[in-house]
């Protein structure tokens, strides 16, 4: 698909998440309604690019930890736009047998995934719902690509806070793991106004009412919560940039350390017993 013709098989007017993600990640893929809300986002949490590019850093280790545990399948729920370090690169690179699945609703973000990996035959992309577990698990490409009867790395990465109460979070998860064999990992981060003034993120969180997706942040307590009978790996559950930073990573140590108490999110990797 040409670049004229994913912008004519969308409607560019209104702004999409992951579209606003991608031009947050410094990335390409984003129309002016896009841009225009990411300003506007900006303004009232000047810090929201740094919080995008933190999540893509533990996107990154949580990718690597989960090679080198012996993981080499994945399922990327939500996966937004492939830019600024795709996981199938990630995993790919580690290990060249991995498989990657992502998933998004996103017209756009299946486009461009799909024109990236037109010629790999270890990662697909997949236009359907979280929301709806079924469409996702058996969609013809997911069975294709992804042996559940071996060990998956389900990804929810910056994305169940756009899933609101009403569509049962936990239960999603609960239904994904179910999906799955032991030894399958989560891998989950979620965004938080704990410990820090919520206005900047409340503000933000409203201003995603104008895309499909309206944002829903959640404490400590309701986040653990959807780790219930999972095995956490150490840290456990963290502020976002504590889990496990890259000691080689000068800024991203210093950027862990101060972000300790007002990082607004949480991540964790858990493992399925």
């Amino acid at each position: 698909m040409s670049g004229d013709q994913w912008k004519a098989a969308v409607d560019s007017d209104r702004p999409s998440v992951a579209r606003v993600y991608d031009y947050f990640l410094g990335g390409s893929h984003n129309f002016a309604a896009d841009r225009a809300l990411a300003e506007q986002i900006i303004a009232v949490l000047p810090e929201m690019p740094m919080i995008a590019r933190a999540n893509r850093s533990f996107l990154h280790r949580a990718v690597r930890f989960l090679v080198e545990a012996g993981l080499d399948q994945f399922l990327d729920l939500g996966s937004g736009i492939p830019t600024v370090g795709n996981v199938h690169d990630v995993a790919q690179r580690a290990s060249p047998r991995a498989r990657v699945a992502y998933v998004d609703i996103d017209p756009v973000a299946v486009a461009h995934a799909g024109i990236l990996l037109a010629d790999n035959d270890r990662a697909t992309a997949v236009r359907a719902d979280l929301r709806r577990p079924d469409q996702v698990l058996d969609h013809p490409d997911t069975q294709a690509l992804l042996d559940f009867d071996r060990p998956v790395a389900l990804l929810m990465v910056a994305v169940l806070h756009f899933v609101g109460d009403p569509d049962d979070p936990a239960g999603l998860v609960a239904r994904y793991l179910a999906a799955v064999p032991s030894g399958s990992y989560l891998v989950l981060s979620h965004a938080s106004t704990d410990g820090r003034t919520p206005v900047g993120l409340s503000q933000a969180r409203d201003l995603t009412g104008r895309t499909a997706s309206e944002m829903t942040t959640r404490s400590y307590r309701q986040i653990a919560d959807l780790l219930t009978g999972l095995d956490p790996v150490e840290p456990g559950l963290v502020r976002l940039p504590l889990w496990r930073p890259d000691p080689a990573d000068a800024h991203q140590a210093g950027e862990a350390r101060s972000a300790a108490e007002t990082f607004p999110g949480y991540a964790a990797v858990a493992r399925k017993p």
